[in-house]
């Protein structure tokens, strides 16, 4: 059976992962392909694909999950965890539990002498304690450096252990995209848990494909909307199973909440079982949710029903945006977010009146350049881009160079700047669809009326950069390449 791709997301054609300019300037050479990546000669943090693959599987429902790595590793699972315990108690479930999953904490000395056994004794103990359905291994950059043979690890313990056991290679240092822990997550389960026929289509059923950064609310929403158009949810992997999982190719049709989270997949799915997708932003304000739900009607040929929907909807959401509007007028946003979320946030702030002036994305390429010259049409092509895996010190440098009345999204180090700022990653309340509209309309306007907490923290703490940073070029450090 073939793999979903044999590349990371930075080698796909004209996919950029570094770079800045202003978004008419990037857009023009993009264009004439004279664009090229830059490499930082300086970078501070960033995310790894191993965090990716990890947070696609870890609300399984009958999953366990060995972390074949250090410790620190797994850092970032405790915020994943807190998500998935949430969603729980919003699916009413009584008894809340943690994720289930073991680190085999890699040390110097496996370093020199391999970590297999301490590899094969976790995945025993996470079988005896929680008897899961099926077992993932994530691999990180020490186990791929120290070349464990964790293939061979999971071939041999499965003969002797009921659950399907499934190697996922996420070693980080493999690719500077994280969205490419997706796509590895997705391989590993046609490899290993998809059975090599094809089924009988169940009529009505469509993939939604969707992370942990995605609550019940949003969930719900999203049902709600293809309940209109008739059909019925696989949500994948989002609180999954294997039986779900296997139930993939018995759809229909398949959508992602996220343009670049399955794209790869579906592309499969489509060559493989037939599965005709539907490949847009991510619903998020009036224009991408009408764009995202028409997308859907039109695959199932129910277009007519669309259009009514969204014009009752329309006539529901206008008259709040209309009175949020007089807070949020004109009002100069950046906005920092995943690719996905980042664009659809652009069109957000639109709906309430308000100007891009900066955007920070983690890549820049083909299979988004449509949504970027939509931005360039609603905000003009003035706008900053800074196509950066996280990267704070750029992100602050900007931000205190154009002065935004408004800060959109991940504000941990911006909210120090004293700019009323929220995030749009929220796992716990709605932000798609209408509902989630007119939440993140209030959300927003709440921070601009009330930015005292950002005030007081910009008082009391400080950046750890000096003041001559914020004199220089935001991008000195990037080097395009030949």
């Amino acid at each position: 059976m073939a793999k979903i791709i044999e590349r990371n997301r930075e080698d796909r054609k004209y996919s950029i992962t570094g770079g800045g300019a202003c978004s008419r300037n990037l857009s023009e050479n993009f264009k004439k392909r004279c664009l090229k990546n830059a490499e930082r000669s300086f970078a501070q943090t960033t995310q790894c694909q191993e965090i990716n693959s990890i947070q696609a599987l870890l609300s399984m429902e009958d999953a366990a999950f060995v972390v074949h790595s250090p410790n620190g590793c797994v850092g970032c699972v405790s915020f994943m965890n807190d998500n998935f315990k949430v969603g729980q108690y919003h699916r009413n479930i009584r008894n809340i539990r943690n994720a289930r999953y073991i680190v085999t904490s890699l040390d110097e000395k496996d370093i020199v002498f391999g970590g297999e056994e301490k590899l094969k004794r976790a995945v025993l103990d996470l079988n005896s304690r929680y008897s899961p359905n099926i077992i993932f291994i994530f691999t990180s950059c020490a186990s791929g450096i120290i070349g464990d043979d964790v293939d061979a690890v999971a071939r041999n313990l499965q003969e002797k252990i009921k659950p399907i056991i499934v190697p996922i290679h996420c070693e980080g240092f493999k690719s500077k995209v994280p969205a490419t822990g997706f796509d590895t997550a997705f391989n590993s389960i046609i490899k290993y848990v998809f059975k090599d026929e094809k089924p009988e289509k169940e009529k009505g059923l469509i993939n939604v494909f969707a992370t942990t950064s995605i609550g019940y609310k949003d969930q719900i929403e999203i049902e709600k909307l293809l309940a209109v158009l008739g059909l019925h949810v696989n949500y994948i992997p989002f609180y999954s199973s294997v039986e779900k999982l296997r139930k993939i190719v018995k759809a229909e049709y398949s959508v992602a909440i996220c343009q670049v989270f399955a794209d790869e997949f579906m592309e499969y799915l489509k060559n493989e079982y037939d599965i005709p997708y539907s490949k847009t932003g991510m619903p998020i304000g009036i224009k991408s949710t009408d764009e995202w739900f028409l997308s859907v009607a039109k695959l199932v040929g129910k277009e007519d029903i669309a259009l009514k929907y969204i014009e009752q909807q329309h006539e529901k959401v206008l008259p709040e945006i209309s009175r949020i509007r007089k807070v949020t007028e004109d009002k100069r946003v950046f906005i920092c977010a995943g690719t996905g979320r980042g664009v659809a946030a652009a069109t957000l702030i639109d709906d309430f009146g308000m100007k891009l002036v900066g955007i920070q994305t983690p890549t820049y390429e083909e299979a988004i350049i449509e949504n970027f010259d939509q931005l360039q049409k609603i905000h003009g092509g003035d706008f900053i881009i800074d196509i950066a895996n996280m990267q704070p010190f750029e992100q602050v440098n900007l931000v205190n160079k154009l002065k935004p009345d408004f800060f959109l999204g991940m504000s941990n180090w911006v909210s120090k700047l004293g700019i009323p700022s929220t995030h749009i990653l929220e796992a716990k309340r709605p932000t798609f669809g209408y509902t989630g509209l007119i939440y993140l309309g209030r959300k927003i306007e709440n921070s601009i009326e009330n930015p005292s907490f950002n005030v007081k923290l910009a008082k009391h703490k400080k950046l750890p950069y000096k003041e001559s940073w914020y004199e220089e070029n935001a991008f000195k450090y990037l080097k395009e390449g030949i």
